[in-house]
């Protein structure tokens, strides 16, 4: 767990140093603010689409082989960023086409890591107490989002973007080698796991000899039986309405704090950063809270009440945020909106997985590929919004979505596990 978790964190420092470089970068390259939306959707749309191909590889080759091949393709792809030429060498277009593209795959190279989280997690932990482990990682991931805030605008403002980014490649490596030494597939197969340990993982479900095997020729094709699923289907719509709120902190807070609220560079940092720490402390106490919840009520109820409370307060919280004059109070409220934003990460995920079953990686692929096909509709949506009836409105959209968020997860029946 200690090292998903480290894989989460990493993973958000590499793919957030593009936000909150945003300022230097288009100013460095010339960019606008719709063009550099289409160099953020450009990370989306690659995230998007390698969901559910990052879910099936991590089922069908195991999490320790495809998180190890990812972590590495992070670090390379971190130096290709800097790589990205010039105004002075050439023109406009390939300035946004290079950056475009490296941005396509560093998505498509960060899209398995939450599928194959799935994968490793179902093997590991019991039925019922998914929930924590996921919303510990994306404690990590958040802590990485606040670490990134912090250190890249200060880093950048004495060494310039480029070098910075040269400074985080070396961070997937380092996870790469720690996960490929320590991490195995099966728990059987690790030297520290013992039979009670085993039986424990087991109870209540197949024997883990069946549900952790490497799928044979006959079962490869049974990921597509998680694309038919109601249940999946509904989460998706459900998570995807979320991560529209996700992908207002992920793409534009940084640059709405700078450019809108005029703060500085380094004390929107701050500001981000503590944001980032509120949505670490949402997400371990939503998986704490949905274990604790399906324990007493099942899994149908249990994942479903922390969305229920954190859809209906982030909703609150953005008109807050976005319509109130005080700078102040309107920043407090978006710092608050990501504790409860994240509050739903576990929930969601364990409800992935508890449906999902055998399946547990590509229907943790499918429902990140709805929510990241989101991120792509944030991307373009927000900078036109903002362009045509300003910043408030941008930022006041995602309570609609995070109210449409909360009415497809009523729809979702966590106990009703793909056979």
């Amino acid at each position: 767990m200690a090292i998903l978790a480290l894989a989460s964190f990493v993973s958000y420092v590499l793919r957030t140093n593009l936000s909150f470089a945003a300022p230097e970068i288009m100013q460095d390259l010339g960019l606008s603010e719709i063009e550099w939306g289409w160099v953020l959707a450009a990370f989306t749309a690659g995230y998007a689409l390698f969901q559910i191909p990052g879910g099936v590889l991590g089922d069908r080759f195991g999490p320790r082989r495809i998180l190890t091949l990812i972590a590495v393709t992070w670090a390379v792809l971190t130096l290709a960023t800097c790589l990205v030429p010039g105004q002075e060498t050439v023109s406009h277009f390939l300035i946004i086409a290079s950056l475009f593209v490296v941005r396509f795959l560093v998505g498509a190279a960060h899209a398995p890591i939450f599928p194959v989280m799935n994968a490793s997690i179902v093997r590991w932990f019991p039925r019922g107490g998914w929930a924590l482990p996921l919303g510990l990682s994306s404690t990590a991931l958040t802590l990485g989002g606040a670490a990134a805030a912090i250190a890249l605008p200060l880093v950048i403002s004495e060494l310039g973007w480029r070098i910075a980014f040269m400074c985080l490649a070396p961070l997937g490596m380092i996870t790469a080698g720690i996960w490929w030494w320590y991490a195995r597939d099966n728990p059987a197969s690790h030297h520290a796991v013992n039979e009670a340990e085993i039986e424990l993982i087991n109870a209540g479900r197949d024997s883990f000899a069946e549900s952790g095997k490497v799928p044979d020729d006959g079962d490869q094709l049974s990921w597509l039986d998680v694309l038919k699923n109601r249940d999946i289907l509904f989460l998706t719509l459900s998570y995807s309405s979320m991560n529209f709120v996700f992908y207002i902190v992920f793409n534009w807070f940084f640059y709405y704090l700078v450019e809108v609220r005029e703060f500085s560079a380094t004390d929107a940092g701050f500001v981000a950063s503590a944001q980032w720490v509120a949505g670490a402390a949402g997400a371990a106490l939503g998986g704490w809270l949905c274990d604790r919840l399906c324990r007493r009520l099942g899994l149908r109820w249990g994942c479903r009440w922390p969305v229920i409370i954190g859809m209906s307060v982030s909703a609150l919280l953005l008109l807050v945020g976005a319509l109130h004059p005080t700078p102040a109070i309107a920043v407090s409220a978006m710092v608050l909106l990501f504790f409860f934003n994240q509050l739903n990460e576990g929930p969601y995920w364990a409800t992935s997985v508890a449906v999902g079953g055998r399946q547990a990686g590509a229907a943790g692929g499918v429902m990140n590929t709805g929510a990241n096909v989101m991120g792509v509709v944030n991307a373009l949506l927000v900078p036109f919004l903002a362009h045509v009836f300003g910043w408030t409105t941008a930022i006041a959209s995602g309570a609609i979505f995070a109210l449409l968020g909360l009415l497809f997860m009523l729809l979702v029946r966590a106990d009703h596990t793909i056979e």
